[in-house]
């Protein structure tokens, strides 16, 4: 009857122990409703507009296990003559959680006054961390074409600041956010700087890699 006991208790122990050493999106608590992309489309800023960039969320996700979610990029649009599609109004109402099961923001008021983004956090699908800062090669700059409140570009401020609305590898530029919330001066996570071109090499360039922010919308 000891002996029974005993082990009894023993798998209990180990069962608890378990559970408190598995990532909480392992056990079903906080699914992954966010990530940056671990690798870019290797195009440039060219990622087949937004539906292209959106598809490139949804694979990365459901190889990394994420299902029954719906994935859009966080970008932004320019249209003449109006202002184009906001990022903010493309990912839903939150809260997202990291693959590590980390809350990133609670809601959009969060995400875009105090996130909890950082090189630690801003991990990427697979819940590994993303070159930036101190990293070879440096991949901070993540594609957003956004203003730092989530919004679109209106049509007065002159320039192209979605790379053609995210079909162009030679004409215009992107702005960009730092996952890492490190650089000269602006640190911004949506909108750092802007890039020194369209291309793969443009993007490099400035510490780039073509990366994109990925929010579950549902």
């Amino acid at each position: 009857m000891k002996t029974t006991r005993a082990l009894s208790i023993m798998g209990a122990v180990a069962g608890v122990l378990a559970l408190a050493s598995a990532p909480a999106h392992a056990a079903g608590e906080h699914p992954m409703g966010f990530f940056v992309t671990s690798v870019g489309m290797g195009d440039g800023a060219n990622l087949g507009g937004l539906e292209g960039a959106d598809a490139h969320c949804a694979k990365l996700a459901a190889a990394a296990g994420s299902t029954g979610r719906t994935w859009r990029a966080y970008l932004s649009t320019q249209v003449e003559g109006k202002r184009g599609i906001s990022a903010r109004d493309r990912i839903g109402l939150g809260p997202w959680y990291n693959a590590n099961g980390e809350l990133i923001a609670s809601d959009l008021d969060d995400l875009h006054i105090s996130p909890n983004l950082t090189k630690r956090t801003a991990v990427d699908e697979n819940g590994n961390r993303v070159k930036g800062r101190g990293d070879s090669p440096n991949e901070h700059d993540i594609l957003t074409g956004t203003k730092a409140d989530g919004t679109a570009y209106f049509p007065w401020e002159e320039g192209d600041y979605t790379c053609s609305n995210w079909t162009s590898n030679d004409e215009g530029k992107a702005t960009v956010g730092h996952h890492d919330r490190h650089g000269g001066g602006n640190v911004s996570w949506n909108a750092a700087h802007n890039s020194r071109g369209c291309s793969q090499d443009a993007l490099k360039s400035s510490g780039g890699a073509g990366l994109l922010y990925c929010f579950a919308a549902d």
